[in-house]
């Protein structure tokens, strides 16, 4: 019934962008905190990015620099995650997740019981 499905990645050139896309099966984002998440091979999962589905506030991990723009697009129930500057360290599976638990509000305390696939994203000179 719920299901998220990430799309976007692919192979790019160090500086390189790209836009992941996140959309949303079987709820509406309008009650939803999305988060956007990555793991490298060998290294454990790492969160990036979250907007929440009240005011559209967004917040980002300090720790991953910049970078990456988290946004959402209500008519296609869908959230994007812009990457920009891309750099090898970069290479990773990307996951969005639903957070349906907190009135769609974003904290460090969010519980994503909802989780894509995720899209692969490889950057190689």
């Amino acid at each position: 019934q719920v299901q998220l499905v990430e799309s976007g990645g692919g192979l790019v050139q160090p500086g390189d962008s790209l836009r992941l896309s996140c959309r949303a099966f079987g709820f509406t984002l309008d009650y939803a905190a999305i988060g956007w998440f990555r793991q490298a091979p060998g290294k454990e999962r790492e969160a990036l990015a979250c907007i929440s589905s009240s005011d559209d506030s967004t917040f980002y991990v300090d720790s991953v620099g910049g970078g990456f723009t988290i946004s959402r697009h209500n008519a296609k129930n869908t959230v994007y995650l812009q990457v920009d500057s891309l750099n090898p360290e970069d290479t990773a599976v990307y996951y969005c997740a639903a957070d349906l638990s907190n009135y769609g509000r974003c904290s460090p305390y969010s519980i994503y019981d909802y989780w894509g696939q995720g899209t692969q994203v490889t950057v190689s000179s």
